[in-house]
């Protein structure tokens, strides 16, 4: 099974998914999203994959959320993509991707439903 996991070795979240994925013998392709960030087309894609809202994929936790004033109910989800590509940063982690979906894996244990 083909399994990419978008990282942030960081996150506890996201090392506890990636810890979950290798016990179950599968070695995947490990991203670290923060140096090479999905393109504005697969963020959307994965998010939508993920049955998430663009708001629900987005970090908004940390200075930088506020500092940009993402809370803004005003913005677009154009918008607030524009501002996780621009600011990888604010992408929520890890999003695993399967051959079986997408999710978003808080809590890590969310990976099981796609492996």
């Amino acid at each position: 099974m083909a399994v990419t996991i978008y990282h942030n070795n960081a996150c506890s979240n996201s090392r506890g998914a990636l810890a979950l994925i290798r016990e179950a013998g599968i070695e995947p392709v490990v991203i670290d999203y923060l140096k090479n960030p999905p393109t504005r087309a697969q963020l959307a894609d994965m998010i939508a994959q993920a049955g998430l809202t663009v708001r629900g994929a987005m970090r908004d936790k940390g200075d930088l959320y506020e500092e940009l004033k993402l809370a803004d109910p005003a913005l677009t989800d154009g918008q607030l993509l524009d501002a996780m590509i621009a600011h990888p940063a604010l992408i929520n982690r890890p999003f695993v991707v399967t051959d079986k979906g997408v999710r978003l894996c808080r809590p890590p244990a969310t990976v099981h439903e796609i492996l």
